[in-house]
């Protein structure tokens, strides 16, 4: 079960599961700690395990000032902290990688590794285009479940729409007792277009993997061999057959590379 973090003055929703080496999970655009469930099913005999919803999701009210990247990277940094946590790997998803590298930016002592999938450093004008038109239906679906439907066609790959996977994450989401609110979504989006690390990526010293998903539409693989070419040392990966978010729909893949990952990590000392 989660409980309530205070972490300079913000009330974080937090769920930790497992022993071993701490990993913090960062989640995405509108996504609570749950997104990661098959991570905290799938690595919780190898690793203490740390997930949590960002300011505007979930159960993580958002302050009444403006929310920014680096506002929730510096909760992420608090939270740590409040954790007593000297440390951690660190993984995040799309918006959530965002947030991941601005941490390891602002708060490099607090990181010991970075897993960003389905990352991007700067926005392009596709970018811009596309996360216009979801603010734009985040407004004007006509439910709910017809947002959902419409926003998951850039999320997930044809296969998890034809198997009824998309079908379930949308039962799902719908069933989530702690729905984001639109004007929450909109700032939390607002943020993530804004986000510019380009210039100071290299500035990040600590072991990198970049994944992405062959066919994401959302952060194609350009994106991230973009980041991973301004991160020294870092790796990169493209995950064939997977799109913008193969944590969930590919989670023994998944898994299994960051495990790798953080294993070396780990030898390396």
């Amino acid at each position: 079960m989660g409980e309530m973090i205070t972490a300079d003055g913000v009330e974080i929703w937090v769920e930790r599961r497992g022993e071993g080496p701490d990993v913090l999970l960062i989640a995405g655009l509108g996504d609570p700690a749950e997104a990661w469930q098959a991570q905290l099913d799938g690595l919780s005999d190898r690793y203490r395990l740390t997930a949590f919803d960002n300011r505007g999701a979930g159960r993580t009210r958002s302050p009444e000032e403006s929310v920014t990247v680096a506002r929730m990277a510096d909760d992420a940094a608090a939270l740590l902290r409040a954790l007593d946590v000297p440390a951690a790997h660190i993984a995040g998803f799309s918006g959530g990688s965002f947030i991941a590298q601005e941490l390891a930016l602002r708060h490099p002592g607090l990181v010991r590794s970075l897993v960003l999938t389905s990352t991007v450093a700067r926005a392009d004008a596709y970018f811009r285009a596309m996360t216009g038109f979801w603010r734009w239906m985040v407004e004007s679906a006509p439910s709910e479940r017809a947002m959902l439907e419409a926003f998951y066609l850039w999320i997930y790959t044809p296969r998890a729409h034809a198997d009824g996977t998309v079908d379930r994450f949308v039962e799902e989401t719908l069933a989530f007792p702690h729905p984001q609110s639109a004007e929450a979504f909109q700032g939390q989006l607002a943020s993530f277009i804004g986000h510019d690390t380009l210039d100071r990526l290299p500035g990040i010293a600590v072991p990198t993997l970049v994944l992405a998903g062959e066919l994401d539409i959302a952060t194609p693989p350009r994106f991230g061999r973009e980041v991973a070419e301004r991160i020294p040392g870092a790796e990169f990966e493209v995950l064939p057959g997977e799109a913008h978010q193969p944590f969930q729909e590919s989670p023994d893949l998944f898994n299994a590379r960051v495990d790798a990952f953080w294993r070396q990590v780990e030898a390396r000392g």
